[in-house]
């Protein structure tokens, strides 16, 4: 085990000594995070108007993570058929009570600390699965007004599924968005934004096929949907127990590709902003 470094006095006087795991360094007052290991466990750059909220409050991005995981791994399992699975009206609750409960508790607590990006990525997700969980609910009947003889329910009419799709279009344009934020952060968020942004996009070719009667070529694009969603999901679970394991202290150097590095630096300013703060 490695052994704390000499203790060393900083320029506004302030006692500092390094700590054993990277990144943290104490002081007479407290814990200071670098902004590397901040962006890192935290998924936003480190500003100054977040102040001390993330010493005084546990970090939520992670309890995110497991809403949208265990959610996004059930639904892309479900679409790619596994064990002969279909319809979501038995694992509607994912829809409802375990993703967008576990997002929103997320989201407040990171609008409490000031984490910007991750509020919203919480909060979009939130939205999209409670929106989702709505289709999925048979006794809400959404298809009846497109019934016709042939087609009792109307899931199988071109306007209900034509609605959907574009639904999922629209989607995967604001999940693109968001991926070019992702881009300052690290490149395990990056992908997930981007690959969850074409499986929107495939899913919604699922259903444009749907439409026109093509069930088959819908059956294909839904299990390619389905399986770019694994892939987010894994890649999200990688990223939850990587910030898991920074919490509890575990000494792990899992790479995330981190991307900050390629942007302008706000280091300067920031120190700027905690010098004057500590001389107050």
């Amino acid at each position: 085990m490695s052994t704390p470094s000499e203790p060393a006095t900083s320029s506004n006087g302030i006692r500092v000594v390094g700590d054993e795991e990277k990144g943290l360094h104490r002081t007479q007052t407290g814990v200071t995070m670098s902004p590397e290991l901040f962006e890192k466990l935290y998924l936003t750059p480190k500003v100054p108007h977040v102040g001390d909220n993330n010493r005084r409050f546990a970090n939520p991005t992670a309890l995110g993570f497991v809403g949208f995981v265990i959610s996004t791994f059930t639904f892309s399992i479900v679409c790619m058929g596994w064990g002969g699975a279909s319809g979501f009206s038995p694992v509607v609750g994912i829809f409802f009570f375990v993703g967008p409960v576990l997002l929103l508790f997320a989201m407040v607590f990171e609008w409490i600390m000031g984490n910007f990006f991750p509020m919203m990525v919480m909060g979009l997700f939130a939205v999209f699965w409670l929106s989702f969980g709505m289709l999925q609910l048979p006794t809400l009947q959404l298809a009846a007004p497109y019934a016709t003889e042939a087609d009792p329910t109307g899931l199988a009419s071109r306007e209900y599924n034509s609605v959907i799709a574009l639904y999922l279009v629209v989607w995967g344009f604001a999940l693109f968005t968001f991926f070019f934020f992702t881009c300052k952060i690290n490149a395990v968020f990056a992908a997930i934004f981007l690959l969850v942004s074409v499986g929107a996009w495939v899913l919604s070719g699922a259903y444009f096929r749907a439409s026109v009667g093509d069930f088959d070529g819908a059956g294909k694009l839904q299990k390619g949907g389905g399986a770019l969603l694994f892939i987010v999901a894994l890649l999200g679970w990688y990223m939850c127990f990587i910030i898991m394991a920074g919490e509890m202290r575990i000494t792990l150097s899992l790479p995330v590709g981190d991307l900050s590095h390629l942007w302008p630096k706000t280091d300067v300013e920031l120190a700027a902003v905690e010098h004057r703060e500590h001389r107050d």
